[in-house]
């Protein structure tokens, strides 16, 4: 969670418009393109069967086919990461406890 709000300061948000976040859709701190971000961003971390063409219509309307692409990869990524430090016990900033094996 740190992470994402570091993240999230750095480009630039309030802390108003993170506060925001969990309730995006009703937000009037939130643009219409943050919002359909959000929206594409719950739909790839959660219930892709969940996708629709009014999902990437309204995508279209904000973004261009190949700022829809990076922002899909952009989000997965950061998806993938998140999961893989939750599976594997991480802390944003700790050394990873897996263990050393020898060679042979």
């Amino acid at each position: 969670m740190q992470a994402r709000l570091a993240v999230a300061r750095e480009e630039g948000l309030t802390e108003a418009e993170i506060a925001e976040i969990p309730n995006y859709q009703t937000s009037t701190l939130l643009s219409p393109r943050e919002k359909t971000a959000i929206q594409f961003a719950e739909v790839l971390a959660g219930d892709v069967n969940s996708a629709s063409d009014a999902l990437f219509d309204e995508l279209r309307v904000h973004f261009t086919e190949p700022e829809i692409a990076d922002l899909g990869w952009r989000i997965v990524s950061f998806v993938g990461y998140g999961r893989l430090v939750k599976v594997l016990g991480l802390e944003i900033g700790q050394t990873c406890p897996l263990p050393h094996t020898s060679a042979g």
